[in-house]
């Protein structure tokens, strides 16, 4: 890892990919309040600014329980065909403004059935609203590990009946200690029977052990998994395995993972030889970006420009999406590496 001192950088020019985005938690604060009066809610603030700062402050409270308050508004504002239609889009578009080159954007459709939208609706608006945003972008279908297996497996289901129509992964989201993949090993091998590709969410508010059993699941990414830093032989053993990581530094800190940016796992992780890109998790809740991420790591973990973007291109090689997608974007890359003398 190189830590020398860079010039300033325009952190949107760099070709990026982004392998980790919560649609429910990518809202614009103008969108979710407008959906929010549609469906006649009643929100904490009515301004943009004060409800992004709102929800900004929930996430770095230190609080799961606040943490988890903006997401139970964010859906039930998007529980309509439109609304996610409409939120997919726009993430997209904010990807695209932000530098991203390709993308994937992941959510748990059976979560809006108890406002009235079953999950096939919810899955053809979001791949809708995804194809309109301008970005190439896959849909990564999650599950909440804290369901019970038949309704995994359900999700599993429902992601492998859109296989070929953008769905592109299966994940396991939600609480994760105490329900291990184990539990939802049916839903896991229905999923890789349909073609699916899987990343589960492991080793962040669990033992960084769990990476490993995600990895014999068959998971080919880990959402965040800064935990296997705690034991270099957990290293060791994923480097081997060629486990990719989707680390989020922001919502890290949040969610207590992480105890700073400036003391973020990462910086141990790309040492070892893991293979990590950046994501931004939930640009609302924690009010930032795929750019915002990359800046923070260089100037408060000491990352350098080299560093950071390399990471990116192990985003764009540990893509889901076609290998059509990722070879354009992996070019785009490349020229603007070989223009910073980065290769």
């Amino acid at each position: 890892m190189t830590t020398a001192a860079t010039p300033v950088w325009d952190w949107r020019a760099l070709p990026k990919a982004s392998l980790h985005e919560h649609l429910d938690g990518g809202l614009r604060p103008s969108t979710l309040i407008e959906l929010a009066r549609a469906r006649g809610m009643r929100l904490p603030h009515e301004e943009p600014r004060a409800l992004a700062q709102w929800m900004a402050d929930n996430a770095n409270s230190g609080s799961l329980v606040r943490y988890l308050e903006g997401f139970a508004l964010t859906v039930q504002a998007m529980a309509t065909a439109s609304a996610c239609e409409r939120v997919a889009r726009e993430l997209v578009q904010d990807m695209r403004a932000d530098g991203c080159v390709l993308g994937e954007v992941r959510f748990a459709p059976q979560l809006f059935e108890p406002w009235g939208l079953a999950a096939e609706a919810a899955v053809e608006a979001v791949l809708e609203g995804l194809r309109g945003g301008g970005l190439p972008c896959g849909l990564i279908v999650c599950a909440m590990r804290q369901d019970p297996p038949e309704r995994t497996l359900r999700a599993a289901q429902v992601a492998a009946r859109y296989r070929d129509q953008g769905v592109v992964g299966f994940d396991l989201a939600g609480p994760e200690l105490g329900y291990p993949p184990s539990l939802h090993a049916e839903a896991l091998r229905c999923a890789q029977a349909a073609g699916l590709a899987l990343t589960l969410h492991a080793g962040e508010a669990d033992a960084g052990w769990r990476v490993l059993q995600a990895a014999a699941y068959g998971a080919q990414r880990v959402g965040h998994g800064v935990r296997i830093t705690d034991d270099a032989a957990w290293m060791e053993e994923a480097k081997r395995l060629g486990v990719h990581f989707e680390v989020c530094p922001s919502s890290n800190v949040h969610t207590g993972a992480a105890p700073s940016v400036a003391e973020h796992p990462v910086r141990a992780m790309w040492a070892a030889g893991l293979h990590v890109s950046i994501s931004p998790d939930n640009r609302l809740m924690s009010a930032t970006t795929l750019s915002d991420e990359l800046r923070l790591l260089h100037e408060q973990a000491g990352l350098s420009v080299r560093d950071l973007a390399h990471m990116q291109r192990c985003a764009i090689e540990a893509s889901f999406l076609p290998e059509s997608s990722r070879r354009t974007a992996l070019e785009q890359w490349q020229v603007w590496a070989q223009a910073h003398g980065l290769l």
